[in-house]
């Protein structure tokens, strides 16, 4: 009799290979909303000559007990709010003078009240403490064997959903656990400096790759010297602004060119601020909706020197703008826009160190797949080369990076993050080549990291995200995201993440 059972072969499938295993460590960065910042603030130019008049009403005894009792209500909360108040009043000179105010008359009480009234208390992380990144502090000075000092970055996002950049310093030790140093009780806001001299010809060439058609702005620029100053374009650009009759394209293209100019600045923190207290808020235009997802690099140059980069994203709510900073020291730092048709889209990561003598970074400038370019500048970038497109189910709807690469002996490792069904964001990794990292050395083909039960729920479900990684004790250190709401790390054994890479192709 024949049988109706199927001859299935006992070795139809190849055998499940293991997970490579990721500790998860018992830490939690959550968001905290008692950490506020006093901004600037202001109304329409109407409603403040209103607030003004009412306050110079006052006598200077109700001046003073009037600006007593704000004092004593938020001095506190702030390192030196009496000189934000009067920052914040030389803000709205222009509105006091126009009312036939003498400024200069004004008693210092007085500047400080108004001030009071232009400020606003910002709650920088209310919403949000993701995406966070990880680098080696410039300092490893008495530590114990086997301990390495970190600093890392968080996306700090608040009301309305704009985000900066925030900072807490840590040590690992030689078990991989991290003690994270208690944060400071005051948010230092940086000053502000503008780039002081702009080159004409590159900067038209970046109006270009912006899209900003020559008839609005040549008429702008052909007014301009070769070499001009921020405010010289300012001015130009305010001249056509106040036209009322020039159309909304022509007003949102120049707008568009004041707010590119505005990308180039540097900031200072102070001295006695701790790392925990300095916040990078949004200061341009360009990045009046929020900084966005920075991932920092500690890099080395050819001649051994080092600097930490970072690059992000820049968002004004309907365009985004890829830059760069730089710092040596956590207290300076240098901001440019990245120049290029490659200094598209989000997600650039630049490698820690040049090769063949250029740098490099990786990006994914069509929203789906990964590319590497290479440079002479770290501001210029061009000829993006397709590296990676999505291959595995849970990575189909885009494959990009989650840092910048990480140096072995067997390859640069590159953590990826993918997204599949239900627009789930996991995380992966791939090796490519020291010398040539266009050749993909191996990529697992599952997640390395995926969120768990207690990980799905926060701001954007279902998502784990990182922006950068760093080895210590021969493991991956993998600080990540939970659902765009909070941050904690995993570790992962490094031999056994490398040899389960190199056995996935």
């Amino acid at each position: 009799m024949p049988s109706d059972k199927l001859d299935v072969p006992s070795q139809r499938y190849p055998p499940k290979k293991m997970r490579v295993s990721v500790l998860r460590k018992n830490v939690r960065f959550n968001p905290d909303s008692s950490r506020v910042v006093a901004r600037y603030f202001m109304n329409e130019e109407s409603r403040t000559q209103k607030m003004i008049s009412r306050i110079m009403v006052l006598d200077q005894k109700q001046t003073a007990i009037a600006l007593e009792h704000t004092l004593r209500e938020f001095a506190s909360r702030h390192r030196n709010i009496s000189k934000i108040f009067l920052k914040h009043c030389a803000n709205v000179r222009g509105v006091i003078e126009g009312m036939a105010i003498d400024y200069a008359d004004l008693s210092e009480e007085r500047k400080m009240l108004i001030g009071s009234y232009c400020t606003s208390e910002y709650s920088i992380e209310s919403a949000a403490f993701f995406n966070p990144s990880i680098v080696e502090d410039l300092d490893q000075l008495y530590l114990e064997r086997g301990e390495k000092r970190v600093i890392i970055s968080f996306r700090a996002t608040g009301e309305g959903h704009i985000s900066s950049i925030v900072f807490r310093r840590g040590v690992l030790d030689k078990n991989n656990d991290l003690q994270v140093m208690k944060a400071g009780d005051h948010i230092d806001m940086a000053e502000v400096s503008h780039k002081k001299l702009y080159d004409k010809k590159r900067f038209i060439r970046k109006l270009k790759e912006m899209e900003i058609p020559d008839k609005y702005s040549l008429s702008i620029m052909q007014n301009l010297p070769e070499k001009f100053e921020y405010y010289s374009l300012k001015e130009e650009v305010n001249k056509v602004l106040h036209d009322q009759t020039i159309s909304n394209d022509r007003r949102k293209a120049l707008e568009e060119v004041t707010w590119l100019v505005d990308s180039f600045y540097d900031v200072k923190f102070k001295y006695d601020s701790d790392i925990s207290e300095r916040v990078l808020f949004p200061i341009s235009d360009s990045e009046s909706r929020g900084i966005e997802d920075a991932r920092f690099v500690r890099f080395t140059d050819d001649d051994n020197t080092e600097k930490i980069y970072a690059t992000y994203t820049a968002y004004n709510g309907h365009t985004i703008l890829p830059k760069l900073l730089s710092t040596e020291n956590f207290y300076t730092f240098r901001v440019m826009p990245l120049h290029g048709s490659g200094a598209q889209n989000k997600n650039l990561a630049l490698f820690p160190k040049k090769i063949k003598g250029k740098y490099a970074m990786l990006a994914r400038i069509d929203g789906v797949n990964n590319y590497l370019m290479y440079s002479d500048r770290p501001t210029v970038w061009n000829n993006p080369v397709m590296i990676q497109e999505p291959r595995f189910p849970w990575e189909y709807v885009q494959i990009g990076n989650c840092g910048s690469p990480l140096w072995t002996e067997e390859g640069w490792l590159v953590i990826t993050h993918g997204v599949g069904p239900m627009r789930r964001y996991c995380l992966g990794a791939s090796l490519l080549d020291l010398d040539d990292p266009s050749k993909e050395i191996g990529r697992l083909d599952e997640p390395l990291l995926s969120p768990r039960e207690d990980e799905r729920e926060g701001y954007v479900p279902n998502v784990v995200y990182s922006c950068g990684s760093i080895i210590h004790n021969n493991s991956l250190i993998l600080p990540y995201a939970v659902s765009d709401y909070s941050s904690t790390y995993g570790v992962v054994h490094l031999p056994e993440l490398l040899e389960a890479i190199k056995q996935s192709n």
